[in-house]
């Protein structure tokens, strides 16, 4: 069965600001990720590492999964924002614009010489058109590069429109081809995805129907970039009480020693298919590491 951390609710927050990463600690959220890169600005760069670094290591964040995204290697920041990062033991350092399994085998040498714990893992930011029309090879880097720690993709959906010129709409129709081949590349090789920001801040409903959207396609959470966001985006990863309930009955019905030779069962109406135990479990077990967290 696939990595069920819970990762409904992913929430950016800028490094640069102190009350944020203050604020974080008793936030909903069920992972957070502590900017150093796009929210921050170049002349607080510094001051941003050396906040989110303490931060981490004062800890005081519950169970959320905290991850540090870096500045690139190429620019004045990266070398020192990975160094700073692997002293400060988060969960995940996130790369940005991982445009092919060469960044991903230049971050395994340097984790490797600056002997990083085997605990943190790497995320990497899907958001540039080489890193679409490389996916498959990014996703599959786990196996073929050495010392890969890749564990998770997270779609930059504003960088792709930047790049692409698609336009940001309603229903996200542009876009869908790029998504719907990352997250078939992410569960090709077994890799936890998350989809991009939501950007209207005041349209909750909005972002709650992109939410839905994105549990749909068949994401395991959704990026976020404000507190009001939290909860849509964790109510929609949740699975309904009769989604549940459903599950149960199948995994109760195949469980049958009447059933145990068939291929597909009749539960309520609906023929279900050997298969589908895999999804009803999956359902039973999210819902319960969600009831473990207390909602």
């Amino acid at each position: 069965m696939a990595d069920l951390r819970l990762r409904r609710s992913v929430l950016y927050m800028p490094g640069s600001n102190q009350r944020a990463l203050e604020k974080a600690r008793q936030l909903p959220a069920d992972a957070l990720i502590l900017d150093l890169e796009d929210a921050v600005a170049p002349d607080a760069k510094d001051l941003a590492r050396e906040q989110v670094c303490a931060a981490v290591k004062a800890g005081g964040y519950g169970s959320r999964e905290i991850v540090i995204r870096v500045n690139a290697p190429q620019t004045p920041w990266g070398e020192e924002d990975l160094k700073a990062a692997i002293e400060a033991r988060p969960d995940a350092i996130l790369m940005p614009k991982v445009n092919s399994p060469a960044v991903l085998e230049s971050i395994a040498n340097r984790l490797e010489a600056l002997d990083a714990p085997e605990s943190i893992a790497v995320w990497a930011m899907i958001e540039t058109p080489a890193s679409i029309l490389n996916i498959k090879e990014v996703a599959a880097s786990r196996r073929t590069v050495p010392g890969c720690r890749l564990s998770c993709l997270v779609l930059g959906t504003n960088d792709l429109a930047k790049d692409t010129w698609a336009q940001i709409v309603k229903g996200r129709a542009p876009m869908m081809p790029w998504i719907m081949f990352a997250l078939a590349a992410a569960r090709a090789e077994g890799l936890a995805i998350l989809d991009g920001v939501f950007n209207d801040l005041d349209d909750i409903e909005g972002c709650r129907e992109e939410c839905r959207q994105s549990r749909d396609l068949g994401f395991d959470g959704k990026t976020i970039i404000h507190p009001n966001q939290i909860e849509p985006a964790n109510t929609c990863f949740a699975p309904s009480a009769q989604e549940v309930e459903r599950a149960r009955k199948v995994i109760a019905a195949f469980d049958l020693p009447e059933n145990a030779r068939r291929g597909a069962i009749r539960v309520e109406g609906r023929m279900y298919e050997r298969q589908h135990i895999g999804m009803a479990r999956r359902a039973v077990a999210w819902h319960e590491a969600i009831a473990a967290k207390g909602g």
